[in-house]
């Protein structure tokens, strides 16, 4: 291979760069703009690594554009020197973003359905697709950690629990790769800790919390899912910008965890060291930076790894021998891929392609139904009947700016939010009932009376008049209110739609109190991206006497649903299904208590030496049920096993008179550690289906690597000690009690303390792990796993 061949197998190219879908896009796009009138075929003379987004820049018919495909990997077969495809990449994280592709809920709703074999399956359905219109890599899943609710990323994230965020991504991972598209992991490494929740802003966090937080959910689908691709953060670690830290990509991600894939460039990232970072000069010394560091692939287009790379290799300035690490592992990827068998692309191009299948959209409306959150029901201490489910032949007075719109079910990296809001007069190309459409069809038209009553943007009350009549007139109210999903400043939330506040946008509180001061019954449902501080809605604000006024009477939490969303809200609204979503992130007291995160330690809580209280006004794991669950007879084996695991066993009981599905939480707690530890911590979950009165008896295996975690000489080891052990319905619904211990010695004596927020807890055990401190291997299983006895 010359050296134009080798640098052409390590960048993309973009071949519809309109509109704005990536940061500094427009000043970015400048290198492929002097292509000028060039052809195709004269810009892909040396061959080409990646086309970038041939479907999901753009609205293109999905036939048209495989035919159009399958004609240039042909040409490039044909007409370069060497023969060699090019591997399509393309945005999944809410369903393929494509033209008439499904929509499935953002991650944040994977999270909360707390479900991963229903998650592999919707990535498997996903990779179906893209196979079919031969992509071969999907940007897809980000496994940021959520620390601040103020990004505007948090929608594309799983959670703020790094075992959540793993056991979730992974499944996705493995979902996605069964169907023959390479998972990309994003965004390697600490790219959720940006200041302030600004986007792009510096990143603060020491050694050990990259350890403990960032890097496990990628250490599990590397590990356990055998994800083939890897994608930079954009952020700066310590005034060390990642794209150009070798440390974290190749003596961490390859020496120490063994990735044998591809790494590619957040789009821009490697010109970004010279044009946001500083720390190149040109972009000749942003390619030596970055490829250096490990960095194989130059997306979205080759801004730096072509011209200005050769031209530094043939200086002299950079060791030609990199250049070839990096196509080794292209070629390697290519040909795993089938890209460089004979007969790659010499079979017709699909036709008559549906990207909305009937199997796509019951596993949509059933990801969407398991993600819904019920945050309250009636009164905290039960003196208030629930309003939901919603009785039978009432009148409903629908309102706000999210009832009738399906826009506002979608996510971010939605096709319709992140591409076609550039393109207002085209349809979205598939169905997706809005919650009106839904409640309309469960109730019939003469039971539902809608008015929109104000925007999600803006200071315009002009429709609350309309909105408080149509509620007066009703048996109950349901407010839609919430996000719009978008890019860099087209939205409420959304990359580049960080926030300072985590007040609801524009006046829609003000919507909602002014429905509920009407005294008819309010339901709430939140359309968001994000958590907001909503404790006015669930708990009331007191006045200065110290009373609290009417809140609405039930909160609903979706985090953008897809296009089964609609159906789920009017099918749990109705009670048709019965809630059991759990909150995968606290749900914020207030913008000022940011960054927060469940995973504290005691210096990190409320205490008498501060004025300000950090506590969620919902903690981590809460939700709420049409029915009610009970979690008994914990018991913990004595014994750790050979395999380094000891065995939890709790019984769960539906105690309530209809059918519901529990998602039973195994939380510990470090008792006493060589650092600071979380007061609790996620140690395992399960989703569990009962009838009223049914009871399951579950049991776990948990493998004391759980408990690992960074010490002073920083290191992951587990070290010997006490450690808590319990079950409960969120984290933060029990409280320390006696001692059950794992080394041969069985202790008793355990009691249950009031949760502070409504929901059941178990007692609490503790397990001594005994021994020298231990190390912990790459190859450790950290893995719980559990089963229905």
């Amino acid at each position: 291979m010359t050296l134009e061949e080798k640098t052409a197998q390590l960048v993309g190219y973009w071949l519809d760069q309109n509109g704005l879908v990536a940061p500094m896009q427009g000043e970015m796009a400048g290198d492929q703009d002097a292509d000028g009138g060039r052809t195709l075929a004269d810009i892909t003379r040396h061959g080409l690594g990646q086309f970038t987004r041939v479907y999901g820049t753009r609205p293109v018919e999905p036939d048209e554009r495989a035919a159009w495909l399958w004609a240039e990997q042909r040409r490039l077969k044909r007409e370069t020197r060497l023969g060699i495809p090019a591997l399509v990449h393309e945005e999944c994280l809410t369903g393929l973003a494509a033209w008439k592709a499904a929509t499935f809920p953002t991650p944040l709703a994977w999270g909360a359905a707390f479900d991963p074999d229903l998650v592999d399956q919707v990535g498997e359905a996903i990779g179906d697709s893209m196979r079919q219109l031969g992509v071969h890599q999907g940007l897809a899943p980000v496994l940021d950690v959520v620390r601040d609710p103020r990004w505007g990323r948090v929608d594309e994230c799983i959670g703020e629990d790094p075992y959540l965020v793993g056991t979730i991504g992974t499944a996705y991972v493995r979902g996605l790769q069964r169907a023959g598209v390479d998972a990309t992991l994003k965004h390697f490494l600490g790219y959720s800790a940006s200041q302030a929740g600004r986007n792009h802003a510096p990143v603060h966090a020491g050694p050990r919390e990259v350890a403990d937080v960032f890097l496990p959910p990628f250490e599990m689908a590397l590990r356990d899912g055998g994800a083939r691709s890897v994608m930079n953060s954009y952020a700066e670690v310590d005034g060390v910008p990642v794209a150009a830290n070798g440390e974290l990509l190749t003596d961490l991600l390859r020496d120490r965890l063994g990735f044998d894939g591809t790494v590619v460039a957040d789009y821009f990232s490697v010109a970004f060291l010279e044009v946001m970072h500083g720390i190149a000069a040109d972009r000749g010394e942003a390619a030596a930076m970055a490829l250096t560091a490990g960095i194989d692939v130059e997306l979205p287009s080759g801004d730096a790894y072509l011209q200005p790379l050769v031209d530094r290799v043939r200086a002299g300035e950079v060791d030609e021998a990199l250049v070839d690490r990096a196509v080794l592992r292209v070629l390697r990827q290519k040909e795993r891929l089938g890209l460089l068998d004979p007969d790659a692309f010499e079979d017709e191009p699909p036709t008559r392609i549906d990207l909305d299948t009937p199997r796509h959209r019951a596993l949509a409306t059933e990801l969407a139904a398991k993600s819904l959150v019920l945050l309250s029901n009636g009164s905290v201490d039960g003196s208030d009947a629930p309003v939901l489910p919603l009785r039978p032949g009432a009148s409903v007075a629908l309102i706000g700016p999210n009832a009738d719109r399906a826009e506002a079910l979608q996510g971010c990296y939605s096709f319709a939010n992140h591409v076609l809001a550039a393109h207002p007069d085209l349809p979205l190309g598939f169905a997706i009932p809005t919650v009106r459409e839904a409640l309309t069809d469960a109730l019939g038209s003469d039971a539902v009376r809608f008015t929109a009553g104000c925007a999600v943007t803006g200071d315009d009350r002009s429709g609350f008049a309309d909105a408080v009549a149509v509620a007066e007139r009703s048996d109950v109210a349901v407010v839609v209110v919430g996000d719009q999903a978008g890019l860099f400043g087209r939205g409420t939330v959304g990359e580049g739609n960080d926030t300072e506040s985590l007040d609801l946008p524009g006046v829609q509180r003000g919507l909602v109190e002014a429905v509920v001061a009407t005294g008819t019954p309010t339901v709430v449902v939140l359309l968001t991206g994000r958590p907001y501080a909503i404790g006015w809605a669930l708990d009331g604000v007191p006045d200065r006497t110290g009373s609290v006024g009417r809140r609405p009477d039930a909160v609903v939490q979706a985090f953008f649903p897809g296009e089964g969303g609609g159906s789920a809200i009017a099918d749990l609204l109705t009670g048709v299904a019965a809630p059991s979503g759990r909150l995968p992130v606290s749900l914020p007291r207030a913008a000022g208590a940011q960054p927060y995160t469940y995973l504290h330690p005691r210096l990190g809580g409320p205490s008498d030496v501060t004025a300000t209280d950090s506590t969620p006004v919902r903690p981590f794991g809460f939700g709420l049920s049409y029915t009610s669950f009970a979690h008994e007879d914990l018991v913990v084996d004595p014994t750790v096993s050979s395999a380094d695991a000891f065995e939890v066993w709790v019984t769960v009981r539906n105690t309530g008179e209809r059918a519901g599905e529990d998602v039973v939480q195994l939380y510990g707690h470090d008792v006493h550690a060589s650092v600071t530890r979380p007061v609790v911590q996620l140690l395992g979950y399960a989703r569990v289906a009962l009838g009223p009165g049914e009871t399951a008896r579950l049991r776990w295996s948990v493998p004391v690597q759980r408990f690992a975690f960074t010490d002073r000489a920083l290191r992951k080891v587990v070290e010997p000690g006490d450690v808590q052990v319990w079950v409960a319905s969120h984290a933060a619904a029990s409280e320390p009690g006696g001692t059950v211990r794992a080394d041969g010695i069985v202790a008793a004596g355990d009691r249950t303390g009031p949760p502070p927020v409504p929901g059941s807890a178990t007692r609490r055990a503790v397990v001594r792990v005994t021994g020298p401190v231990r190390e912990v291997r790459a190859s450790d299983r950290r893995t719980v796993t559990w089963e229905r006895c």
